[in-house]
């Protein structure tokens, strides 16, 4: 049994630091990186390339919403051609900056807010879908399984990978539990693990109000800016190699079950 374990990096700008990237490079398999819209900036993304590439991880394009600020997180009533032209202009600038080091991108996820719309705003799926596929139909799309932004990735012809969350409560509708509740966000370290562990051989996760949803995953994400991240990656990838299971990115060989198979024009 094979996963790919994804973290949110290059989140830094300027001055001010965020997560610990450098430890968590050596727990997971690929990194999706902050393109300067809700975080980073273009030192920020050069250096995570740099660590990346020397880390033999794979890199992605981490988009988000013009909200430093709110740090991507606030919902933003933007138009689905505003999304289209802001997800391609970052995608864009990571690529660049990567092919400068010899690096090509493997996927792009989206970011917060605008992720977590993009699952259930087909509107918004389908702008993303294009942007990725006008700029390079052989990069991954990221989203929830089943959601829409997995369909409207299907339907632009690009591969998908459906993406779960070991620290992440979920409803039991399969969607994110919000930030706002308690217990959205799982600390706990045993907890954490073994949510990753059923996740990838049971291919289920207990939702907050006590069911059990069936969840197909191709890559689990574990968030780089939350307290003691790297100790939780390195926790989850023992765990999950302890239990059999095997850490790779998407592209080391590509995860078929789901890519690049349903729906398609």
């Amino acid at each position: 049994m094979k996963i790919d374990l994804n973290s949110d990096l290059g989140e830094s700008f300027g001055p001010w630091p965020m997560g610990q990237d450098t430890a968590l490079m050596a727990s997971i398999s690929s990194a999706n990186i902050a393109c300067g819209f809700h975080a980073g900036d273009p030192s920020a993304m050069r250096a995570t390339v740099t660590l990346a590439k020397a880390n033999g991880v794979a890199i992605g394009a981490h988009p988000g919403f013009p909200d430093l600020v709110g740090f991507g997180r606030r919902e933003i009533k933007a138009t689905p051609q505003e999304v289209e032209d802001f997800v391609l202009y970052q995608v864009a600038a990571l690529a660049g900056v990567a092919g400068a080091q010899g690096m090509r991108l493997q996927h792009v996820k989206a970011h917060g807010a605008l992720y977590n719309m993009a699952c259930r705003d087909r509107a918004l799926a389908d702008a993303i879908a294009r942007a990725v596929a006008a700029f390079d139909k052989h990069l991954i799309l990221f989203g929830l399984p089943e959601s829409e932004l997995i369909s409207a990735g299907q339907q632009a012809g690009l591969r998908v990978a459906a993406e779960a969350f070991a620290d992440r409560a979920y409803e039991r509708d399969g969607s994110l539990a919000s930030r706002q509740k308690p217990g959205s966000v799982i600390h706990d370290e045993a907890a954490v693990v073994a949510r990753a562990i059923r996740m990838v051989r049971q291919r289920q996760v207990v939702a907050i109000d006590g069911s059990v949803i069936p969840l197909e995953a191709d890559t689990i994400c574990l968030h780089g800016d939350t307290p003691g991240a790297a100790d939780l990656a390195r926790a989850v990838r023992a765990g999950l190699e302890s239990a059999g299971i095997q850490i790779c990115s998407l592209g080391q060989p590509p995860i078929t079950r789901r890519l690049n198979t349903q729906n398609q024009p």
